[in-house]
């Protein structure tokens, strides 16, 4: 099944949305309608029971410039969905997986930070000009970004604008793989069709369960870990593997 958005494009397949960014003559910068386009296909993931996992990627060159300042400048204000979508992309019960394939800056970091796991291109960059443009950010990278690569490798990006190639966001922990350009959205569906194909509640529950870990100390996720399974365990609840979903031929 494929939709078709002027700035947003919407594919499922084998258990898998892949949502597209298409601004490809502006970068996929993220103006009110892009926005708004997006917020409704990861509110459509969201509630389609044949979608366990979510693929978000970008039209060629760039993934994603980051706010339109065509917009803001005309409005002085970020565009209208914009925190929602990267806000809402975070609260996702499903995984989310970013393929990178291209360029990220700036809010489209932001919204590349909100995601669970991210592929990158060879061809992808990454960069913070928060400090160049004036602009302070509201989507959660001095939260997400520290917790991804480290914090001064993240003040260094933030202050001075620097640039990190795929290789070193590798290197750093920001992406999880990096793959030939060709191979990029392959790859990423390959690995969602993987994760799709694995029992939906444990994936869900481990989810959860990393999430936490991301937002507590070290005592306090152990301790939550040790809490869930036991109270499974009381529940006399096992965790029953479901039919994998398959592609439709």
């Amino acid at each position: 099944m494929t939709v078709a958005d002027s700035e947003v494009t919407y594919r499922e397949w084998a258990g898998v949305a892949t949502i597209t960014l298409n601004r490809p003559s502006a970068r996929n910068a993220i103006d009110s309608n892009l926005a708004g386009a997006l917020h409704a296909c990861l509110n459509r993931a969201e509630a389609a029971e044949s979608v366990r996992v979510i693929v978000l990627t970008g039209a060629d060159p760039a993934f994603c410039a980051g706010l339109d300042i065509k917009e803001f400048n005309r409005t002085r204000r970020p565009p209208e969905g914009a925190t929602d979508a990267i806000t809402r992309i975070a609260q996702l019960s499903k995984p989310t997986i970013g393929a990178i394939n291209g360029a990220v800056a700036t809010g489209g970091l932001e919204l590349a930070l909100a995601l669970d796991l991210l592929i990158a291109s060879e061809r992808a960059r990454f960069t913070d000009t928060h400090a160049s443009v004036g602009i302070l950010p509201g989507g959660g990278m001095t939260a997400r970004l520290p917790r991804a690569v480290g914090s001064r490798l993240a003040l260094d990006m933030s202050l001075t604008g620097r640039v990190l190639d795929a290789e070193e966001a590798l290197r750093s922990g920001l992406v999880s793989r990096v793959v030939p350009h060709g191979e990029l959205l392959p790859v990423a569906r390959e690995t969602a069709e993987t994760i799709a194909a694995h029992d939906p509640f444990v994936v869900r529950e481990l989810l959860s369960l990393y999430r936490y870990s991301d937002n507590h100390a070290l005592p306090e996720a152990l301790e939550h870990e040790f809490a869930e399974r036991e109270a499974r365990r009381v529940a006399g609840g096992q965790l029953v593997p479901t039919p994998r979903i398959r592609a439709r031929r």
